[in-house]
Formats: C-alpha cells, structure tokens, sequence
C-alpha cells in the first residue's frame, strides 16, 4: 500500500494568500528555561497551507467547516494531470476523459512545481478552474474538487468559481502537494481541524494508491 501525503509542511516559509496574515510558529516556553516542556505557539489564516473552504468562506449563510461531511472527505477520488493548461475550463474538462460517476476530482497542474522548487513567493500566475469549468463539475456531480496551489479560483477573478462550487454544496481542498502523485484512482483521507463557525480551516490530507 502506497501512501502519499499530500499535505503542505507549515513553516513561516509557506507563502500565504495577499492580505492574509504571516504564518507565525513562535516557541514560548522550552526545556530548561524554567519549563518541563517545549510549546509553540501558533498564528495563521484558516485559509493557510492545505486547508478546506466551508460554504461560509463565500456564502453569509452558508455552513461552517465543522458541518461538512466526513463521507465527502474520504473515499475513492481520481487525480487529472493537467501539465499543459492555464485555466481549467469546461472545454479542457471535456477532453480530458473523466472517468464516469467521479465524486472527488483531485487536480494536478504545474502549479506542483511551486513546491518542488520550495518556491515562498505568492505566485499570482497559478492555474485554477474558470466559471464555466466549475459548473461543469457542479453538472457531473462532484462533490469534492482538490488543487495543488492555494486557491481553486484563478487569482484574476476568484469569486464566481468559489461560489458556483460552494452554492452547490462542493468541498474545495486547497494548497495541495501532488508533485510525487501521478494521475488515477486513490483512496482520498482528509480530516480538517473542527474549527466552531470557520469559514475553512488547515487539513491533514493523504492519499492511498488502490
């Protein structure tokens, strides 16, 4: 059994969406500094690293992070290698052979090598999937869409594809790291922290090859 993470390692180095606040891991009490134990201290966006968006992210009544189903985070989920596009759109998705009766689709693009090359920079020229690519989806009945970079939106224009995606109840796993993941089926594990009335919140997220 083959089993990637595909989760970001939090650091201060992990760039963060513009306007989002730094990434901060501040250890406040060590051994033998008038301490038994070592404790860090952690400041962050919920919106950090891979991290779930909850319908509340883009919808003032939309539910919270803690109230998205577990049945949606786990289970079979195909990953679509994307090498060579830009946007993802509802034209690229046609071609692309989805395999039939896919619920969770886990994108792969070149936004992988932003991690392979350990770049910290915010990179505003990722790939992500346009309005009429997320309606797509939406009509072929996803209920989970995962990327590789920190947003499922193109950063130009993010708001009609969040909400496309949110308003038909779509669970959108963000910051992901695919760059040892090839395309096909896995097993998708993703357990987000249960944040009380998030609008996201950071997620430990592996896949299991089947």
């Amino acid at each position: 059994m083959q089993i990637y993470d595909i989760t970001l390692t939090i650091s201060t180095d992990l760039p963060v969406w513009p306007g989002d606040p730094k990434i901060i891991l501040e250890r406040i009490a060590e051994i033998g500094q008038d301490s038994s134990a070592n404790v860090t201290r952690l400041e962050m966006s919920a919106h950090s690293g891979t991290h779930v968006d909850a319908p509340l992210h883009f919808i003032s009544e939309g539910v919270s992070v803690e109230y998205i189903s577990l049945k949606i985070l786990t289970g079979r989920a195909y990953l679509l290698y994307l090498p060579d596009v830009d946007t993802i759109t509802a034209a690229i998705l046609q071609k692309a052979n989805i395999p039939p009766r896919t619920r969770r689709i886990i994108f792969k693009t070149r936004n992988s090598d932003y991690w392979t090359k350990k770049v910290t920079g915010f990179q505003t020229n990722f790939v992500g999937i346009s309005e009429d690519g997320a309606r797509y989806l939406v009509q072929r009945g996803v209920k989970l869409v995962g990327i590789d970079y920190l947003s499922v939106a193109p950063f130009s224009n993010g708001d009609p594809t969040h909400l496309v995606l949110l308003e038909s109840g779509v669970v959108l796993l963000e910051g992901l790291d695919l760059s040892k993941v090839s395309q096909g089926y896995y097993t998708l594990y993703c357990l987000p922290l249960k944040l009380a009335g998030a609008d996201g919140a950071p997620a430990r997220a592996i896949m299991v090859g089947v």
